[in-house]
């Protein structure tokens, strides 16, 4: 029997002035095979309801149970909805309903919590705003999302590039004291939130998603994990990527415990770290856990996600000998969080597959010509269904281009999301991904625009032409410029988040290919010895050549000076978390994760520790006592003092 390329290569031959797309691909079983039975996931049931009534619901049934642990403080579900009250009663009297975007800027501990509820009890749909962001960032997020006002602590709220109307977080608010919000009218069809992601025009994007969408998720989540499996859910990525939507309203919808984190690696230093039974969270952060075995038992259940997952990794988490599932999870932002999920099996030697489309979801895999292709052949992977956001908020030319018709729906209204993904499938039925049709990268679990990156670059006026790349865990700019590089790092960290600022390579000219394009193969690797651009220093004091010495060793560089830049040399936010903790090894002293992220030489961050609290050392850490009833290891206490970790 001939194959399907042979049957299109004769007809070709034959008919040389037909369109490959018009050519017959498939046979109708085949067809039927791939738009009807692997996409029969069932249909939607999220209804007419929204995120906080479903909290509500738990709240009227189970009031005394826990709902939030935040370190030692234990909310209860009638405690978070008399607070989510507080909130939603306020916004409301500034006239916040549907479809008005309200920023929120908040620590995270229960109050954060609290204010998203409120937020959406008020009718309202939220807009996280990291603080850590530089201002320029935060000043475009606001301006696209056209926000009503701002809510938040007060502390936070003064770093924001923002002049419109702020509400501050209090007691008082947060107390719940008095009557009930008013019905606000909000339907599943209106706006629950806008996640802001990496534009390739240099201006990121907001993606508007409703509160049906996230319902339709949460649906799902239910009839995946056991009431055991969500008692205690990890709530440790950053409210602007969507990991969180999962986090915090799958188990508050069916009565677990939202147990709130800094970040990943900081659980095993959370007092309630006993009480999380499910991590969910991105490759990266999960290898450094597992390497510093820091899993505790508890743990039965790992949902990895944001970038592919590595087999090493898979048989390194079976290994711990107490996780008893783990998924492998897969979904943009513009399908809520999650679009396909596998079950991960044990003592396989398969590479790991994104599995199927999950309730609700459909999965289209097409060639060039919006074709579907065969099982085994490669092509972009379009999601529609229920899970589908409205589009990008506020930009109907973005939306129409990556939000389209469903060509392969009865319905008129239906659409699909193309994302750019390219994937195949199995002969099973799952789905394999095997990357991108463009140059958009996952970064140590970012999404990111490497076209935003350049724009930015090219923005600063001395910038004469620019490529990035990403290569393993971190990003690349081969920059051809007329000013230092250090001058041009910080052009790009005034403007972008520190996950985005890439390492530097300062070029006379970019290598071409014969066409005219950058050789992308020619680009030299990286030299650390190059980005040493300011000559070496020697260290001067003891702290000094410590630390020189623990960077020397992170860096894998054979010479630190004090003047040299730690990113400039390659690290990024994951090697900034083990050279933190490999100063508290060596040296018995705490180096605060945020310092080195605002003082990154050695000269520079020594200099300002007096003013975090010391006296030109680094302050001492207090030894923690191991307890009797789960046992620290040496790498966990290692790992406790982590304050922050982009992503």
């Amino acid at each position: 029997m001939a194959s399907h390329f042979e049957v299109l290569l004769g007809a070709v031959v034959e008919r040389p002035n037909t369109r490959v797309a018009e050519l017959p691909l498939l046979t109708e079983s085949e067809r039927e095979e791939l738009l009807v039975k692997w996409n029969d996931t069932g249909a939607p049931v999220a209804g007419d309801r929204c995120i906080h009534e479903l909290v509500m619901a738990r709240a009227a049934v189970e009031p005394d149970a826990v709902a939030v642990i935040d370190g030692t403080r234990e909310v209860t579900y009638a405690e978070l909805q008399k607070a989510a009250n507080g909130v939603a009663r306020h916004l409301q009297s500034l006239g916040v309903g549907p479809e008005q975007v309200v920023g929120v800027c908040v620590e995270r501990n229960w109050e954060m919590v609290a204010t998203l509820l409120g937020v959406l009890a008020s009718g309202g749909a939220y807009l996280p705003l990291d603080p850590a962001h530089p201002k320029a960032r935060l000043a475009q997020v606001l301006e696209g999302s056209r926000a009503s006002l701002v809510v938040g602590h007060e502390h936070l709220l003064d770093r924001l590039p923002w002049d419109g109307p702020t509400v501050v977080l209090d007691e008082e608010m947060l107390s719940g004291a008095g009557e009930p919000p008013h019905p606000s009218g909000v339907t599943s069809k209106n706006l629950a939130y806008v996640l802001f992601t990496s534009g390739s025009t240099g201006t990121p994007k907001g993606v508007a998603v409703t509160h049906g969408s996230a319902v339709e998720l949460i649906e799902w989540a239910r009839h995946v994990y056991s009431d055991a499996e969500l008692a205690g859910v990890l709530a440790a990525t950053s409210l602007s990527f969507d990991l969180s939507v999962f986090e915090l309203f799958v188990p508050l919808s069916w009565g677990g415990t939202v147990i709130v984190a800094a970040n990943a690696l900081a659980l095993p230093a959370l007092p309630a770290r006993e009480r999380v039974t499910l991590i969910n969270t991105v490759p990266s952060a999960m290898t450094e856990l597992v390497r510093a075995g820091s899993v505790p038992a508890n743990v039965k259940t790992v949902n990895l996600a944001g970038e592919p997952l590595p087999r090493k990794l898979a048989d390194e988490i079976w290994a711990t000998g107490t996780v008893e599932a783990l998924w492998n999870l897969y979904g943009p932002s513009e399908d809520t969080t999650y679009s396909t999920y596998a079950a991960v099996p044990r003592e396989s030697t398969s590479p790991v597959v994104i599995g199927r489309p999950i309730t609700g979801t459909r999965a289209y895999v097409v060639d060039q010509w919006e074709q579907p292709v065969p099982v085994g052949v490669a092509g972009e992977l379009w999601l529609g269904g229920a899970g589908l956001a409205r589009g990008y908020l506020h930009r109907p030319d973005l939306t129409a281009e990556r939000f389209t018709p469903d060509p392969f729906s009865d319905d008129p209204e239906a659409r699909v999301y193309r994302t750019g993904d390219l994937v195949r499938w199995l002969a099973d039925g799952t789905l394999d991904f095997l990357g991108r049709r463009d140059h958009q990268v996952k970064v140590r679990g970012f999404r990111i625009e490497l076209g935003e990156i350049e724009s930015v670059l090219r923005g600063h006026t001395e910038v004469r032409d620019v490529v990035v790349v990403a290569e393993e865990s971190r990003l690349i700019a081969y920059v051809v410029a007329n000013a230092d590089v250090a001058e041009v790092r910080e052009h790009v960290r005034a403007r972008l988040p520190e996950y985005m600022v890439p390492l530097f390579v300062g070029m006379e000219a970019l290598p071409l290919t014969p066409n005219g394009k950058v050789d992308r193969r020619a680009l030299p690797k990286p030299d650390a010895a190059a980005a040493q651009s300011t000559g070496y220093i020697a260290p001067r004091t003891e702290l000094e050549r410590q630390l020189c010495g623990i960077w020397q060793e992170m860096l894998g560089v054979e010479r630190v000076g004090i003047e040299d830049d730690f990113f400039e040399l390659g690290g990024h936010s994951l090697l900034a978390t083990r050279l933190t903790s490999r100063v508290r090894t060596v040296m018995g002293r705490e180096l605060p994760l945020r310092a080195l992220f605002e003082h990154p030489t050695i000269a520079r961050l020594c200099e300002s520790l007096p003013e975090l609290g010391g006296t030109g050392v680094l302050p001492a850490i207090e030894v923690l006592t191991r307890r009797e009833r789960l046992p620290l290891s040496y790498a966990q206490q290692r790992l406790w003092f982590i304050d922050r970790l982009e992503g």
